[in-house]
C-alpha cells in the first residue's frame, strides 16, 4: 500500500501539519526526505531498513553526503537533502550560543559541546569563553589526542582565556568509545584546571563528557 493511501492521521505529512514533527518517528522523517521508497516498499519501509542497517538516526547521518548517497534508497540528491537537514540543525543550536549571548541555560553548553565533537574518531578538548555576564565570546578546541586520549595543559587553557578576557570557562571532551562517564583521569584534569583558572581569578563552570546520549555534566556530579 502506497503512503497516499493509508488512513491520514497515519501519513507522515499530514501527521506532522497536525501535531508537529516531534511526533514522528526518525524513519518517518527520513521518509519525507526520501519521497519515495525501494521497488516494491513505501518511504517509511526504507527508511526503517537503512535504521535498521546502518543506524541509529545519529550513526547514519554522521556518515555525511557521500556516505549517505553510497547507501540503498538514497543516492547524491537524498543524500543531500539529509545532509542538509542535519546542518540546519546544528547551526539552530549554535545560534543560541553565538558571540555576546548569555547563556541563561547551561544544559544549551552541553548540547553544543555534543554537536561539535560527538563522532570525532579521536579526542578532543574544546573550551567555551564568556564574559562576566555570561556571555559567550568564543569557542575553542585546544587539544587533540589518540583514540583514548588527550593531553590537557590547564596553563594553557588559563592562557587562552586571559587572551579572550574572560571570566568564566566551560569545558568539555569527547570519549570516541561513545560512553559518557568521566574517568578517574577527567576528574584530576578538572580540578587541575579549576586551580589554575582561579590562579587568574577565572570560574570553571563546567566540564562536559561527550559521548553517546546527553552529555554528562560534572559540575552536576559535584565535581566542578
Amino acid at each position: 500500500m502506497h503512503i497516499r493511501d493509508w488512513p491520514a492521521a497515519e501519513r507522515p505529512r499530514e501527521k506532522l501539519l497536525a501535531r508537529g514533527a516531534g511526533a514522528l518517528s526518525d524513519a518517518e522523517l527520513i521518509a519525507l526526505f526520501l519521497g519515495s521508497g525501494l521497488r516494491g516498499q513505501d518511504a517509511v519501509a526504507t527508511a526503517r531498513e537503512l535504521l535498521a542497517a546502518h543506524g541509529p538516526l545519529r550513526v547514519l547521518l554522521e556518515r555525511g553526503a557521500d556516505g549517505l548517497s553510497a547507501l540503498p534508497g538514497l543516492g547524491p540528491a537524498r543524500a543531500c537533502k539529509l545532509a542538509a537537514a542535519l546542518e540546519l540543525g546544528q547551526r539552530v543550536l549554535a545560534a543560541e550560543l553565538e558571540r555576546g549571548q548569555a547563556l541563561h541555560d547551561p544544559p544549551s553548553a552541553g548540547r553544543y559541546f555534543a554537536q561539535r565533537l560527538r563522532g570525532r574518531p579521536h579526542e578532543v578538548f574544546a573550551a567555551m569563553f564568556l564574559d562576566t555576564r555570561h556571555r559567550v565570546i568564543g569557542f575553542e578546541e585546544l587539544f587533540t589526542g589518540t583514540i583514548d586520549g588527550a593531553e590537557v595543559h590547564p596553563r594553557e587553557v588559563a592562557r587562552r582565556a586571559l587572551a579572550c578576557n574572560a571570566a568564566a570557562v566551560i569545558v568539555g571532551h569527547n570519549h570516541p568509545s561513545g560512553s559518557p562517564e568521566p574517568s578517574a583521569a577527567d576528574r584530576a584534569v578538572t580540578a587541575r584546571l579549576k586551580q589554575a583558572l582561579a590562579l587568574v581569578d577565572v570560574r570553571l563552570l563546567d566540564h562536559f563528557v561527550i559521548g553517546d546520549g546527553p552529555a554528562t555534566s560534572m559540575a552536576a556530579r559535584g565535581w566542578v
